[in-house]
């Protein structure tokens, strides 16, 4: 079986001049980067539009691109925007942090300035995007315009009416806010024009993308505003049950994520289509697809609509392995990455091997004192081969920030296995980047920041909370030569090298 290796790096956190990782030059000179490092996959985070709190799991979309990643150096080189205003803009004055608040009020500005002077109607390409993704991009370019219409409040505080799509509201809307639903379009357009030219360029340099794909949807999302009906909720499109995770040692009330849950019923008696369109778009998107929350599709956890904590919850059945033979049927074999983290059972254990996708296997699990049991799985003498082996996620601390968080006796487990006893911790983060490196898992995915031994200051998301996540992001300097010689001789050490490059 090849070996293969990657990192992993969201869009966002790519160093660029307007506040932002994006579509930009400093993409294509990460991929160069990424080649002559001897790497074979870029993984990303989701790309869809965020809404509060920025993250890329609560999306106003699952078909639509986030506008922010539209590069802006593009605009300028189209003439629809120049230097000067770019320039201007305040994006905030901080090249390793994310101010998102700034970036919303600087960016869109531009992009409707941008929009306005595009001519964009006349233009074919567009006419034929807008044609054959109406299906989706109609209701998701309306919904946009509508919330900006009542200040950015969620769909289910609108007007009965228009929160209810009668037909009389829905053509008002159209016609009052035409243009504003054209520029959501726009944004669109661009975004995928955009993104396709970026992964062209990619796949020409042996470069392949692992994509995510969230579980579940916002409530706050086209989605469950056009097609209330593959939803758990009522007449009056209120949820009945939300999605999140139950009590555990890592806390004590659990987690209330407020994804409204799926009638999987409805869904298996569709034949799952909306789930094979939806799988569809992003495996023309992405080369490999990781699906986020995979014990899901086994059992899932349902929590009382209202309720202020996760206490309350329980699980039930989720679709099995029902779909993933379904979208065998209608798809083929597709490259899929299973995340099966969290608590698995042995149920979601049968689902994984049944479905032949690989399971993930993270370092920082392996030395927890209080689950012995289950941290076994992930010391990676015990990695399956076809697994993807990973020191952390962009859920998980850094891999410095992680050693020194733990227990000394978590501490002393670590170096008894690593046979190290003398390296100084801020260098350790070496040692166990080579541990994940030389274990039997066929792909192995490093976060950019454990490449660099950044400490948890550093890390992309701390689940829970909001305010401080998805703001890390790289600056030019990081990208050194002996770091890619570094990661270049690591990799080959441990026969990961791209050879197709």
């Amino acid at each position: 079986m090849k070996r293969t290796a990657g990192i992993l790096l969201p869009i966002t956190s790519l160093p660029s001049r307007y506040g932002i990782g994006c579509f930009s030059k400093s993409a294509y000179d990460f991929i160069d980067w990424l080649k002559e490092a001897g790497q074979t996959y870029w993984q990303i985070l989701p790309l869809g539009p965020t809404s509060y709190g920025d993250s890329p799991y609560q999306s106003f979309s699952t078909f639509a691109g986030n506008p922010y990643f539209i590069s802006l150096e593009t605009l300028i080189a189209e003439g629809v925007l120049t230097r000067e205003e770019c320039q201007s803009a305040d994006f905030g004055d901080t090249p390793d942090d994310i101010q998102y608040e700034k970036m919303y009020r600087a960016r869109y500005p531009l992009l409707y300035k941008a929009y306005e002077r595009s001519h964009i109607c006349d233009d074919p390409d567009y006419q034929q995007f807008t044609g054959e993704n109406d299906w989706w991009l109609s209701d998701y370019a309306l919904f946009m315009a509508v919330k900006d219409q009542f200040d950015g409040s969620s769909w289910d505080k609108w007007p009965e009416d228009i929160r209810l799509r009668k037909q009389s509201a829905m053509e008002d809307f159209r016609i009052r806010l035409h243009r504003e639903i054209e520029f959501h379009q726009y944004m669109q357009f661009k975004f995928f024009e955009q993104w396709n030219a970026l992964k062209a360029y990619a796949n020409k340099n042996g470069i392949q993308f692992i994509g995510d794909i969230p579980i579940y949807v916002a409530m706050d999302s086209a989605d469950t505003w056009a097609h209330p009906e593959l939803f758990q909720l009522n007449s009056a499109n209120v949820p009945l049950a939300v999605a999140g995770c139950p009590p555990d040692g890592f806390s004590a009330d659990g987690q209330l994520w407020g994804n409204p849950l799926y009638r999987w019923d409805y869904h298996r008696d569709t034949g799952y289509e909306w789930w094979i369109t939806r799988l569809s778009c992003c495996f023309r998107m992405y080369d490999v697809l990781r699906i986020d929350h995979f014990r899901g599709f086994d059992e899932y956890y349902s929590i009382p609509y209202g309720d202020k904590s996760a206490v309350n919850g329980h699980w039930e059945k989720g679709p099995g392995i029902g779909l993933f033979r379904r979208m065998k049927e209608r798809l083929g074999i597709q490259e899929v990455i299973a995340e099966d983290l969290g608590y698995v059972t042995d149920s979601v254990r049968q689902l994984v091997k049944d479905s032949g996708f690989p399971g993930m296997k993270v370092l920082e699990f392996a030395f927890d004192s209080r689950d012995s049991g289950s941290a076994n799985d992930y010391l990676p003498h015990n990695y399956d081969a076809n697994s993807v082996a990973y020191t952390g996620t962009h859920d998980n601390e850094t891999i410095a920030g992680w050693f020194c968080s733990i227990t000394e006796e978590e501490q002393q487990l670590a170096r008894d296995y690593l046979c190290d006893h003398h390296t100084p911790e801020n260098l350790l983060y070496r040692s166990f980047i080579s541990l994940v490196m030389l274990s039997s898992a066929k792909i192995c995915i490093i976060p950019m920041q454990d490449y660099l031994g950044l400490g948890n200051e550093c890390r992309t998301n701390k689940p829970s909370t909001v305010g401080n996540n998805w703001r890390w992001r790289l600056t030019h300097s990081n990208l050194t030569e002996e770091l890619k010689e570094e990661i270049r001789t690591m990799t080959k050490r441990y026969g990961r090298m791209n050879l197709n490059v």
